[in-house]
């Protein structure tokens, strides 16, 4: 197994990855041969039989053991390449009877993944390492596409229906999540991370983020689901403007809504900023906000809402 990677693919971190690489580099190589000898050829008929005073080319009008040649050789490496393919293709779609099952959701600009013990996570994906993986896929809004290079494995998200696809990791590590179908100004910072770590780390993991917070200030766990829950993809601390408005002295103070009005951001109000975006959408921003209604337990409201209020004298950048 691969795991230093190449100038073309990243280091391989799947059981899936071997069959991808050897396909890939096997269509590589053949292209190179392939056009080497087209080149070459092409280059040799120009000099051989460049153009010169009273000489003609033969009056050969065709050769038969060259066109079987350039017929036979083709087919050859097509059928290779479709044996090499297909099989590829059944492994990334038969998913394994005894997999662990992780549901999806993809949504302007972040990743959200439900797990069986009823934890849920946004931009981190964390799996047991050499435990097939199923993943479950929806999108709350449009397209969007689910890619991790070290697994070698690609999928589009689509809003109404279902997609699935799975993986096997085989080393402990941090992995970069992509999304790769563009989804809107945020595209470019929908990106998450896949997390492999030992069986005893996940089972201490899961226990953690079932009782996550504990110990902590509800400010404190706010500064930490800021950043766990992708808040920090759209809303500054600093005063500076983003997809969304600034949280720094937001709170307590009057906002303008893109209706008119004017309401004060007191608890309230940042509760139903979270539960309900469209609700109450501020002037000079877009109504692209996803509803957080079924990520967020009660605690995590509570928490981030402490958080902003801490920030009501945060002074600009």
């Amino acid at each position: 197994m691969d795991t230093t990677g190449t100038i073309f693919m990243p280091p391989e971190s799947s059981t899936i990855a071997g069959e991808v690489d050897a396909a890939f580099y096997f269509i590589y190589w053949a292209s190179i041969v392939l056009f080497a000898i087209v080149v070459g050829f092409a280059a040799l008929f120009v000099l051989k039989y460049r153009r010169k005073k009273r000489e003609l080319t033969s009056g050969v009008a065709h050769n038969t053991k060259l066109e079987v040649a350039w017929t036979l050789i083709p087919t050859i490496l097509i059928v290779i390449v479709f044996v090499m393919g297909f099989k590829g293709f059944i492994k990334m779609n038969v998913i394994p009877k005894d997999a662990l099952e992780i549901k999806v959701t993809g949504q302007k600009w972040f990743w959200t993944f439900d797990y069986p013990e009823g934890v849920n996570t946004v931009n981190e994906l964390v799996v047991p390492v050499d435990k097939a993986v199923a993943l479950t896929m929806s999108s709350q809004d449009v397209i969007h596409s689910f890619f991790v290079p070290n697994f070698r494995i690609k999928m589009d998200v689509l809003p109404n229906r279902y997609s699935m696809t799975w993986f096997e990791a085989t080393r402990p590590g941090v992995y970069d999540l992509f999304c790769t179908e563009f989804c809107g100004k945020g595209h470019s910072e929908m990106i998450g991370k896949v997390r492999v770590v030992n069986d005893r780390e996940y089972e201490e993991w899961l226990e953690e983020a079932a009782f996550g917070g504990e110990g902590m200030s509800l400010e404190d766990y706010g500064a930490k689901l800021y950043v766990s829950k992708a808040c920090v993809t759209c809303h500054s601390i600093d005063g500076r403007i983003g997809t969304g408005p600034t949280f720094a002295k937001v709170y307590g103070h009057s906002v303008r809504l893109a209706d008119g009005r004017e309401v004060m951001a007191d608890e309230n109000y940042i509760r139903k900023s979270i539960l309900e975006p469209a609700s109450e959408v501020v002037a000079g921003f877009q109504s692209v906000m996803p509803t957080y209604q079924g990520i967020l337990k009660d605690r995590e409201i509570d928490a981030l809402v402490a958080f902003i209020k801490s920030l009501k004298d945060k002074e600009g950048p």
